[in-house]
């Protein structure tokens, strides 16, 4: 898996001439998409950003916005202060939101690289996908899926995933046909 990830982006890399790169990795919960943005962060110079640190806050959960495919991700906001921001080539600092205190804090700086790996479900929404020169889809059985999440959890957890989160995940990428339009996909059940 990692030999064609790195492939791939050592081709990207030497076949472009732009300044910035950016990659997104997106898949269901469990697929390794935190661990894959990882590897790659030890094999190149590169900044990763995390869309779990976009998730909607709670004054901008209205019942229209919930009913959206993919309508819990905070991706305006997402695209002003990490997308956006990538392409000026500057530093900058950004506002992550903690889902368990429900609040905002600032990021450290973050530096000016070539190589942006954004990683999370959700971050290939349509109106964020025009960003991404390379997308990586993570997939992975509903077994595997489960298994991972109560080896991480617990069995609460493990239900509020089944109930909640995973019909959201599946509502969007399914809408969007996300999984069809990328430029890899790989099936991580057998791997991690």
């Amino acid at each position: 898996m990692y030999n064609k990830i790195i492939k791939s982006i050592n081709t990207l890399l030497d076949s472009s001439d732009k300044d910035t790169i950016t990659i997104a990795i997106d898949g269901p919960c469990a697929s390794g998409k935190s661990s894959t943005a990882n590897f790659i962060n030890d094999n190149f110079i590169c900044n990763i950003f995390h869309m779990d640190d976009y998730f909607l806050p709670p004054e901008k959960k209205t019942a229209e916005r919930l009913n959206e495919a993919g309508g819990n991700a905070d991706r305006e906001r997402f695209e002003e202060e990490i997308l956006k921001n990538i392409l000026r080539q500057q530093s900058f600092t950004f506002n992550i939101y903690d889902c368990h205190t429900l609040s905002m804090f600032e990021s450290g700086k973050v530096f000016c690289k070539r190589l942006n790996i954004v990683e999370g479900v959700y971050c290939m929404h349509p109106d964020l996908v025009k960003y991404y020169d390379y997308r990586i889809f993570l997939d992975v059985s509903e077994e595997k899926k489960h298994q991972r999440i109560l080896e991480r959890s617990n069995h609460e957890k493990l239900e509020r995933f089944k109930n909640e989160w995973i019909p959201l995940e599946n509502k969007y990428f399914d809408t969007y046909k996300i999984k069809e339009n990328c430029d890899l996909v790989i099936d991580t059940t057998d791997i991690f």
